[in-house]
């Protein structure tokens, strides 16, 4: 995290705050699966709907796993090789084995993949706590050189402020996860607001305190020069378990790639189930009840972007279509509270929180239009291709029939080989 980055830390946090409640009032409000997918499509029709699937499963959720699995991939490696560089094509090799574990665990069953998150988040928190501990002793007893003068910066300007917030808000991001998985929510009225305010409260503290250990044992340049800044913290500040840490960070990192595995693929059968794509990716397997096509076929996608994904555009690349979908999911959610006022909203945020973060959202998309034309401008002009796919294979049909019946044959034989068939249990 590098100065300009950190200019967006602290009004990233407050934004996904306010992003985190509103999704608690949708998750509460809409009770179906699929997340913004699901709020375009109640609030502002089909359309909006359909582009946010065409980015998401195009580019946006195999970029951000790719630069997870990546980041796995660099805590592996970058051990076995220091003072040196690691190999980038070993880096890459491992971050594809996370990946294939990843997408074998939620194939194979929904409690297993739920249970390694679980297992996983608690290594997660236990490697936290061992980084946080030496760092705000070390600040306890003194060592505060490193933030004097800590935001003076050259370079600062109003043109990288949307970039800025993209890498806090992706610090930050994953508040909109459980509203992905809806259905399979026990008493969601209840457990998604709690879910959602806890998380963010836990991960707020975490992520603040880590951060100040990392900046109490390390300059701000040095965090800019390591590849694996939690290795370069550890051989510093935790020499006797300085081995340990690269292991623990890159299996929190596999959590995060499971938990994108376990909870996106619902955005992709719920699409299918509403009829915007193939009618295969909304089956389940007939003994595993997992999404079986879904998480198939987000797995080539994440590989191919891996071969050769660089991790810092990757986000800048996809942050500007999600930021886009969520401003307009909670824009949509003002719209629908206008028209349909006697509508069931068990949690409801104050219509100023929402606007705020609404127009916060837009403002930080249409700035870095002008401040990254190159990367948000391709993410704009992949989003709207998404329209003639729309008006050409959805809207109204104009797929000639041969091609009809081979894909019909196609997916027969692909249902007979998975073993899947459609939902037989209305979930919503």
């Amino acid at each position: 995290m590098n100065l300009e980055k950190t200019a967006g830390f602290v009004p990233g946090l407050s934004s996904e705050l306010d992003g985190a409640l509103c999704y608690a009032e949708l998750g509460t409000s809409f009770r179906k699966s699929g997340g913004h997918y699901t709020y375009l499509l109640e609030t502002l029709g089909p359309l909006p709907a359909f582009l946010q699937l065409w980015i998401e499963f195009i580019f946006i959720r195999p970029a951000v796993a790719t630069y997870v699995s990546l980041a796995f991939g660099q805590y592996v490696v970058e051990p076995l090789f220091m003072p040196c560089v690691a190999p980038t094509a070993l880096v890459k090799v491992v971050s594809m084995l996370g990946v294939t574990f990843v997408a074998a665990v939620n194939c194979w069953s929904v409690s297993m993949a739920a249970r390694t998150q679980v297992l996983l988040t608690f290594i997660k928190m236990f490697a936290l706590i061992l980084i946080i501990i030496p760092g705000i002793m070390a600040l306890v007893n003194g060592k505060t050189e490193n933030f004097r003068n800590a935001f003076d910066s050259d370079s600062l300007s109003l043109t990288k402020l949307p970039l800025s917030f993209y890498s806090g808000l992706y610090a930050y991001g994953g508040w909109f996860y459980l509203n992905f998985i809806t259905e399979e929510v026990i008493n969601p009225n209840r457990t998604i607001p709690l879910a959602i305010v806890f998380s963010m409260v836990t991960v707020t503290v975490f992520y603040v305190l880590i951060n100040v250990a990392y900046y109490t044992i390390m300059t701000a340049n040095e965090l800019l020069m390591s590849d694996a800044v939690a290795v370069t913290f550890a051989s510093r500040a935790l020499q006797g378990v300085a081995p340990a840490i690269p292991v623990l960070v890159a299996l929190s990192c596999l959590g995060a790639l499971n938990g994108g595995f376990f909870s996106s693929p619902r955005m992709l059968f719920v699409g299918a189930r509403e009829g915007h794509l193939p009618a295969i990716f909304s089956m389940i397997h007939i003994r595993r009840q997992t999404p079986l096509p879904a998480v198939l076929c987000l797995y080539p996608l994440v590989i191919i972007m891996m071969v050769r994904g660089e991790i810092f555009q990757l986000i800048n690349f996809a942050s500007f279509s999600r930021w886009l979908f969520i401003a307009l999911a909670t824009l949509g959610m003002i719209i629908h509270r206008y028209r349909f006022p006697d509508h069931p909203r068990p949690f409801k945020v104050p219509l100023a929180v929402v606007v705020i973060f609404t127009i916060v959202c837009f403002f930080i998309v249409g700035l870095s239009l002008y401040s990254d034309p190159w990367n948000t401008g391709g993410s704009c002009a992949l989003t709207l291709s998404g329209v003639p796919v729309y008006y050409l294979t959805v809207k109204k049909s104009y797929i000639p029939k041969r091609w009809k019946k081979a894909f019909n044959y196609l997916s027969l034989h692909l249902q007979i080989f998975l073993e899947v068939a459609q939902q037989e249990v209305q979930t919503y």
